[in-house]
């Protein structure tokens, strides 16, 4: 049975902070339980852009640090890193404003952990996927021991939500996130490609800065909303089921939380984990604001112009050319859009 813990966390005055992360983890059996002295830790935060903490957009650096903090006690070595979305490239540069404005620097300096800034790009393997077959990552996740998943919680005016599962996509480096947008422009397929990815990098914990998250138009243009919560989990499947029902989000509303029940992840229902600290009930923000316009899904749909982003997916879309010798008949080309995971070979090159 998973277990989510959720404390409560009024504000990012440190000593709050502190607190409520170290109960939220005490809750579950303590950092050292999941950290092993000499453990290298990538802690996973979420820099979508250079913004500033109070901008709400990104993982807050008192978040950070407090985890940090923790995993230094345990006898682990933080290293903290992302990917920043959109068109930047990953180099260091990029690093260097980002962490800067969004307090990472800050967090970094007095906590005592790593700031990432390898930008070396790998192409690894990953049959076990069920929409990719490998994976396009960023060296600290396979350098790292274990990874800590630290998202914020904010509404999304494409995925309706943005949390543990999501923010894992930032193990994709730069660019190529807008690669994979473009392959996977179906919400269901995104959500699976999503769940690749989280189920790829296996975070060993996620604790989720819920202290003030993104309401509206999320992830980016929302407004700043009290949830006052940090919450916990080994789990985050059964982590975002928890904190989509506290802002007011069903199931069957979110695609990364539907998929995950339809790929028997997460049951289905919060009364199958335990719930530790406080009860859900008590801590639901009913006045939750979600996107309440339809948005494309495909936003680089929007920002390109028609006729480049018809070459461009002719381009990164793999078609499966047909192997009359290796066909087994089993339909996978035909299912999978993205081409032939089996035994057809594929026609273009984007990555798989």
């Amino acid at each position: 049975m998973s277990k989510v813990s959720i404390s409560r966390c009024s504000n990012y005055e440190y000593d709050n902070v502190i607190s409520a992360v170290r109960n939220s983890m005490e809750l579950l059996g303590g950092m050292s339980a999941f950290i092993d002295p000499g453990d290298r830790v990538l802690l996973k935060v979420n820099l979508l852009m250079k913004r500033k903490p109070e901008k709400v957009t990104t993982t807050h650096p008192a978040v950070v640090q407090a985890v940090a903090e923790l995993v230094i006690e345990a006898g682990g070595k933080p290293i903290i890193g992302d990917s920043p979305g959109g068109y930047h490239f990953y180099n260091k540069g990029t690093l260097e404003e980002v962490y800067e404005t969004c307090g990472m620097k800050y967090a970094a300096a007095v906590s005592g952990a790593d700031l990432n800034y390898n930008t070396d790009v790998f192409d690894v393997p990953y049959p076990e996927g069920k929409i990719m077959k490998s994976i396009k990552t960023i060296k600290p996740v396979l350098e790292a021991d274990k990874i800590i998943n630290i998202p914020k919680i904010k509404t999304h005016m494409m995925t309706v939500y943005s949390g543990a599962v999501k923010n894992m996509f930032g193990i994709i480096p730069g660019s190529y996130k807008a690669e994979y947008h473009l392959r996977f422009d179906d919400t269901g397929d995104f959500a699976d490609l999503l769940i690749d990815i989280c189920s790829f990098s296996k975070p060993t914990l996620t604790i989720m800065d819920a202290v003030i998250g993104m309401e509206g138009y999320g992830p980016t243009n929302g407004s700043p909303k009290k949830v006052g919560l940090v919450i916990s989990s080994t789990d985050p499947y059964a982590l975002d089921a928890v904190a989509a029902d506290i802002i007011g989000l069903g199931a069957l509303q979110v695609p990364t939380v539907r998929k995950s029940i339809d790929r028997g992840l997460y049951k289905g229902d919060v009364s199958n984990m335990e719930i530790l600290g406080e009860e859900i009930n008590n801590v639901k923000v009913p006045d939750f604001k979600k996107p309440t316009v339809k948005v494309a899904f495909n936003l680089y749909s929007i920002l390109i112009p028609k006729p480049l982003l018809k070459r461009i997916n002719r381009f990164i879309k793999p078609t499966p050319r047909f192997n009359r010798v290796k066909c087994k008949g089993c339909g996978m080309c035909e299912k999978l859009s993205s081409g032939c995971y089996c035994h057809g070979e594929r026609k273009t090159g984007g990555s798989a």
